[in-house]
């Protein structure tokens, strides 16, 4: 069973930086690996929907980021590591929420989130 663990939450001043981690295990030998999956970030802030942040493409790399992060946050993986990254900088108060990670292929696996707040 895929399990992912985020990390690198926390509390934060406006116009701060933080880097989160996702680290994925339990992949099963030579039928999938962590490569073989787009890894995303999401956030969910209080009573909204689950928004997409951030998404890195398997294979390609290819990156994708919302309009109100762009410029602001990068995604990156090390598939060495099964681990995906989202560097954030000049955090603004409206990105407080709940983080998570998820690993889309043929079957969605999320992580439990790990808490941003931004506030002076």
């Amino acid at each position: 069973q895929v399990q992912l663990v985020e990390s690198g939450g926390g509390l934060v001043q406006p116009g701060g930086s933080l880097t989160l981690s996702c680290t994925a295990s339990g992949f099963t030998p030579d039928r999938d690996d962590f490569s073989r999956y787009t890894m995303s970030w999401y956030r969910q802030a209080r009573a909204n929907e689950r928004e997409l942040v951030a998404l890195i493409a398997a294979f390609t790399g290819r990156t994708w980021y919302a309009d109100s992060v762009k410029g602001r946050f990068t995604i990156s993986r090390d598939n060495a590591k099964n681990t995906v990254y989202l560097q954030t900088m000049n955090l603004k108060l409206e990105d407080t929420a709940v983080y998570y990670c998820k690993a889309g292929g043929p079957e969605d696996h999320w992580g439990q989130g790990t808490q941003v707040i931004v506030s002076s």
